[in-house]
């Protein structure tokens, strides 16, 4: 019989706030043993869980759960992998509290269950030990080129793997990882844990080429001629910018280029790095998402006085995480609401100095849901800033698009799929960020997984 319900869920450590604004060690700490065991015991192990309808991936999240209550971590680490091969990623950037914590039935009680808390202590307690690779199908005699190496491109490429294809990876860059190298700083996903991912991949008998910029190095088609199948899964990183006066004022940043320099180029280790990045007194951030964030929380960490968040709406419409809302007001971010840049002013020397700004109201809600911000006119005013840094959100690299006319896009560039992510040219398959425009790591995962089945089953079908 179950025991009295625990309303309250285990707290997570954190580094201290002193170590944390002068370092890019992890700021969460994650559970130990006993703490992950007796935040699952609250769970009260539905019958019909919600929980699994809505994760992504559709994980047996009570079945993983029970298994921790009980201390079995290496079968409670086998169901999760049944559904996810990159559990410590995922449980630390996975957006849980809108997804698989909303759902809880433990949360109209009162904390819901820690799930992604509980699905990192697994991934974490996988690596820590070696992460084993399973064994592989018969090799098929199939090859399949995988252009892009982020969430998307990694799942189908250990997916298709595992089930006895051989498998090149393309990846642009130098390091593989895709926005988990490149995007996402190292006090939110360590890149030891990346790392240690791509390891596995690469054990489990994928080709990684880095430095292969697919629409230069090769075309589409030409990839046709050598491989059997073709997944695309490139992302969406190239950066938006605002359109307004000054912008191209020196110590104005995309958030793309501010954080490849601190991300990949390791400009956060000048000058053992030599990728330098000038970051002034007073930086100013744009935006209200993940990206602006972990944006102004590097600057901080690079040495920032002063770090303020321009954001058009309320703190209530911020795409961000609210855990990683509460990590950056806890370091000292500062968070300006209803203004809307609409010019940056320079010096002589064609430094930026100030965001010129407009004061917003909100109207009604627009296609995002969220209620449209509408100018207030006469409302302009000035913040000072050294460095500016713009992240209003990213959109797909045209590149390979273009080198492929017969490739069927949208406007913005994404890629046109059917459910399956086929495309428009046969032996074509598409997924993650390239299709739905930017989106969350998890999704990606999930429809890497989709795409993988389909490959596979048009390959051994002949399709």
């Amino acid at each position: 019989m179950r025991g009295e319900v625990v309303k309250r869920a285990v707290p997570v450590r954190k580094l201290s706030l002193e170590e944390r604004r002068a370092t890019f060690k992890e700021v969460v700490l994650g559970y130990t043993a006993e703490e992950a065991i007796a935040e699952a015991r609250r769970c009260l192990q539905c019958k019909n869980p919600p929980c699994v309808q809505a994760c992504p991936l559709h994980i047996d999240i009570p079945g993983f759960i029970r298994l921790i209550a009980k201390g079995r971590f290496e079968e409670a680490l086998a169901k999760v992998k049944e559904r996810n091969d990159f559990p410590a990623i995922t449980g630390r950037v996975c957006p849980q509290e809108l997804l698989c914590q909303r759902a809880c039935t433990m949360g109209r009680l009162g904390d819901p269950i820690s799930i992604g808390k509980l699905e990192r202590f697994l991934g974490d307690y996988e690596i820590s030990r070696g992460i084993r690779v399973p064994k592989v199908e018969a090799k098929t005699g199939k090859r399949v080129a995988v252009v892009g190496s982020g969430p998307a491109g990694l799942t189908v490429a250990a997916d298709l793997a595992k089930l006895g294809h051989s498998v090149t990876m393309f990846e642009a860059l130098h390091k593989p990882g895709g926005v988990l190298t490149y995007g996402v700083p190292d006090f939110r996903l360590p890149k030891s844990v990346v790392d240690a991912y791509v390891d596995y991949v690469r054990r489990l008998g994928v080709e990684i080429r880095v430095d292969s910029v697919i629409g230069r190095l090769y075309t589409i088609d030409e990839l046709l001629e050598q491989y059997d199948a073709v997944f695309i899964g490139t992302g969406a990183g190239t950066p938006k910018f605002l359109g307004v006066p000054g912008e191209n004022l020196n110590g104005v940043y995309s958030a793309n280029e501010f954080l490849i320099r601190v991300n990949l180029m390791r400009a956060c280790e000048f000058p053992e790095y030599d990728t330098p990045i000038k970051v002034g007194r007073r930086v100013v951030v744009i935006g209200g998402g993940n990206v602006a964030m972990d944006a102004a929380r590097v600057a901080l960490r690079l040495g920032a006085e002063e770090v303020v968040v321009l954001y058009r709406r309320t703190e209530a419409e911020m795409p961000a995480r609210r855990e990683e809302v509460e990590n950056a007001k806890e370091e000292g971010i500062k968070l300006m609401f209803l203004a809307q840049p609409i010019g940056f002013i320079g010096d002589k020397d064609g430094w930026v100095r100030k965001v010129r700004c407009i004061r917003m109201r909100l109207g009604e809600p627009d296609e995002s849901g969220r209620r449209r911000p509408i100018p207030i006119p006469g409302s302009e005013f000035t913040v000072n800033a050294d460095t500016v840094v713009i992240a209003i959100g990213a959109r797909v690299n045209p590149l390979i698009q273009r080198t492929c006319p017969k490739l069927k896009v949208r406007r913005d560039g994404t890629i046109v799929t059917d459910e399956w992510g086929r495309t428009s040219i046969p032996r074509v398959y598409a997924a993650g960020d390239v299709v739905t425009g930017a989106a969350t790591v998890i999704e990606a995962i999930a429809s890497g997984k989709r795409v993988a089945e389909a490959i596979h089953r048009d390959l051994v079908e002949g399709r």
